[in-house]
């Protein structure tokens, strides 16, 4: 899970380091391909930090990003078995520690980590360096405000459908920054509002298939999700 951030803010984010805890690398095997990724060691512990608190009492914002959350995987594991073209540039939207962007990275992709929060866009960058991968770059940015000039052929989202009202913000994302011919993959862990996704979508001009995934951690729990395939309505 990742995270959003409310308009009108006067400046995004920035969860301190001391209040993350203890690190732990984790080796992500993801379509028979380990990936290494760094992150805390329970994003509990988080919670009771000052920063954190006054983040939420703010605006509601919690470090989600903090967490390796099981539609991170999905998606990862998405974007290994896609075909895709040499060299597209690929947008993840609220990134957190970066799986599903590494992954495009290991497929051949330029990929842009963006997430509303500076440290999530540290962890991904440090944790796409330490899988060997350079082609990438870092953009914080609110999903609710993005980039007036940004226009991406492929957009990546892994479990952004936690509230409600974070579903309109993203589907007007996705029509936004998607280029004609785009493709948007996203994949939920089946949460209540994913209803509210798949009733906006027609709304805003889009297309959706729907495909059942499963990941998790190799002889733990497995959890199943959705993988949605969005374009726009030709």
């Amino acid at each position: 899970m990742t995270d959003a951030f409310h308009p009108g803010v006067s400046s995004l984010p920035e969860t301190p380091l001391e209040a993350l805890g203890p690190l732990v690398r984790e080796a992500v095997i993801i379509e028979g391909r380990t990936f290494h990724i760094t992150h805390p060691d329970g994003f509990d512990r988080s919670l009771d930090h000052p920063a954190v608190r006054s983040s939420f009492a703010a605006d509601e914002f919690l470090p989600y990003w903090a967490d390796l959350w099981p539609a991170a995987r999905m998606l990862a594991k998405a974007v290994m078995r896609e075909p895709w073209s040499p060299g597209l540039e690929a947008l993840e939207v609220g990134c957190g520690l970066g799986l599903p962007g590494i992954a495009a990275l290991a497929r051949g992709l330029r990929v842009i980590f963006s997430d509303c929060d500076a440290t999530a866009l540290r962890f991904a960058a440090d944790n796409a360096r330490a899988n060997g991968f350079h082609n990438f770059r870092t953009l914080q940015f609110d999903w609710r405000q993005p980039p007036a000039d940004l226009r991406v052929p492929v957009i990546l989202a892994s479990d952004l459908l936690y509230e409600g009202r974070h579903v309109a913000p993203l589907v007007k994302l996705i029509k936004k920054l998607l280029l004609p011919d785009g493709i948007c993959l996203m994949t939920d862990e089946d949460r209540p509002p994913a209803h509210l996704l798949r009733e906006l979508l027609p709304q805003y001009g889009l297309q959706f298939t729907r495909q059942v995934m499963h990941a998790g951690i190799p002889g733990g729990r497995r959890f199943r999700g959705t993988l949605y395939r969005i374009h726009h309505v030709l």
